[in-house]
């Protein structure tokens, strides 16, 4: 369970859906809304006041979309997680959101019960795919692959950083992975920040996309 308050900004054109889940959030303890925004633009110039830890965001928006504008934030902002909420299962969308560095991305349909569990697990472990995500991952990455998996030869891991990769994939935190491997926290920290460098990617689902998609484990 995330043991701070999260600050929260919701990005949706909808002000009905916008006004809904701020709504339920004053049922979720630990969760605050400190922003709203009508579209990608609108929410860039929020950042500029607000310092949110999550954003919410809806995908088709007005003036600015809510894949440009996750572009934006995860270059300038790469520490605010993202959550997308969309109607939208096309599998083009959401593995292009995986690329972006996205660390959660659910239906809108979803209930209250699976947003408050998709949000505690992205706070706390910095990425959450339900299934749906999971089974695009696995058509996309596995079903294309033919053979042996072809490993990034320009990305070289030491035994260790492989063992921590294979952990943080199975959704485990630093805490959980040192008790595992017998390290401290911040080695642990030391050695993800090593192997994000390597991968290129953005946070933690970037690396565990970079992991399915070179065969490194069998599923996330």
């Amino acid at each position: 369970m995330y043991m701070k308050t999260i600050k929260t900004v919701i990005a949706d054109d909808h002000k009905l859906f916008r006004k809904g889940l701020s709504s339920m959030f004053e049922d979720i303890p630990g969760v605050s809304v400190i922003g709203e925004a009508a579209n990608g633009q609108e929410l860039l110039s929020l950042l500029t006041k607000k310092d949110p830890d999550l954003i919410l965001m809806d995908l088709k928006m007005p003036i600015m979309d809510g894949i440009e504008a996750t572009e934006h934030i995860k270059s300038k902002y790469p520490d605010i997680k993202i959550i997308v909420l969309s109607m939208y299962e096309d599998e083009r969308f959401i593995i292009h959101l995986l690329e972006l560095g996205v660390n959660g991305y659910l239906l809108k349909n979803a209930d209250p019960e699976e947003m408050e569990y998709t949000i505690d697990t992205v706070m706390t472990k910095d990425f959450c795919f339900n299934d749906q995500v999971t089974n695009i991952m696995r058509k996309n990455l596995f079903g294309t692959r033919k053979g042996k998996p072809n490993f990034d030869t320009n990305v070289q891991f030491t035994p260790r950083e492989l063992q921590i990769l294979k952990l943080v994939c199975k959704e485990m935190t630093n805490t959980e992975i040192g008790t595992e491997l017998h390290l401290s926290s911040r080695t642990v920290e030391g050695h993800r920040k090593k192997i994000l460098e390597k991968t290129g990617a953005k946070n933690t689902a970037g690396m565990v996309y970079f992991a399915v998609k070179n065969g490194m484990v069998d599923m996330v």
